[in-house]
């Protein structure tokens, strides 16, 4: 088990961009935080309004963004664009390579979650996808938002990896099953305050655990997670 204290988080302010980062990532390097399994990424950024990222490329990654506030728009070399905002997922499987660019909305600051998984399979043909998960169907219930294959009419990713939200009422205990025996658990707190297996995390605060079991979560206070399960072992490269 290992929890990461929002404190803990590498970061910087750019001015237009205010970001942390729970693992190595930019200049923020810690040996000991490079990646939990398969996940290596998760970034908490708060873009200005109008600013973002220019096109850049990306390569056998999957990528999956979680707006919090305001709208993120994409736009990539495979032709796809879309605008996303807080109740939409976006995901994309870089694969073989692709460029995109995302920026904030011209008139709002934009607050997002941007999470990268190495993949199951490398040299995948690049996939974007993107879709709306009703804000209600998340109250006090976990709803997955990917996996490997698009059930529970989740957004399929490249990876055996399942991607859950859940919006608790104070007071209310859950338990987490992993969906396979052999993956981790990473529960990452977006606002609130929860104790998971004992443990008490606050907002932004994230907990690890590598054999999982089942998870039991309890909220002190209106709280909002990301639940993250995924491989523990890193695919070969060829």
């Amino acid at each position: 088990m290992v929890i990461h204290k929002a404190s803990s988080r590498g970061g910087a302010d750019h001015g237009w961009l205010k970001t942390f980062h729970t693992f190595s990532f930019s200049e923020y390097y810690d040996p000991q935080r490079m990646n939990f399994g398969t996940l290596r990424v998760l970034n908490d950024d708060s873009i200005a309004a109008g600013a973002g990222f220019g096109r850049h490329p990306h390569r056998d990654m999957e990528i999956i963004t979680i707006p919090l506030a305001g709208q993120v728009i994409h736009q990539d070399s495979e032709g796809n664009r879309g605008t996303i905002s807080r109740g939409e997922i976006q995901v994309m499987s870089a694969g073989t390579g692709i460029f995109h660019s995302e920026f904030a909305d011209p008139k709002e600051v934009t607050q997002l979650l941007q999470i990268w998984v190495y993949p199951k399979i490398f040299g995948v043909k690049p996939i974007y996808d993107q879709k709306k998960f009703p804000l209600e169907q998340r109250q006090n219930r976990f709803q997955l938002i990917t996996s490997p294959d698009g059930r529970e009419n989740s957004l399929p990713i490249n990876q055996d990896a399942f991607f859950s939200l859940n919006e608790m009422s104070e007071g209310r205990e859950f338990h987490y099953s992993p969906h396979m025996a052999t993956n981790g658990v990473y529960v990452f707190v977006i606002s609130g305050a929860v104790e998971i297996n004992g443990q008490s995390l606050q907002s932004r605060d994230g907990m690890g655990i590598e054999e999982s079991g089942r998870i039991q979560i309890r909220s002190l206070t209106h709280s909002e997670l990301l639940v993250m399960e995924v491989p523990m072992h890193l695919p070969h490269r060829p």
